[in-house]
């Protein structure tokens, strides 16, 4: 389990962009306690549901 400013860092995500991609339903907050943390579970399923960036064509050498 993450604390939400851990998946920030690991992620390169700020605080902000998580906790609106919680209200939005794209990751899961759970609380322990005082401590909001987030699931390694629910991370990954986080991130498994991220667009796919095609690979941009490389510049041609001349």
């Amino acid at each position: 389990m993450y604390s939400v400013a851990e998946v920030a860092e690991a992620t390169g995500l700020c605080v902000a962009t998580l906790y609106n991609m919680r209200t939005r339903g794209e990751i899961t907050f759970r609380k322990a306690g005082r401590r909001t943390i987030i699931l390694r579970e629910d991370l990954e399923r986080m991130i498994d549901k991220l667009s796919v960036c095609p690979a941009e064509p490389s510049p041609h050498r001349r």
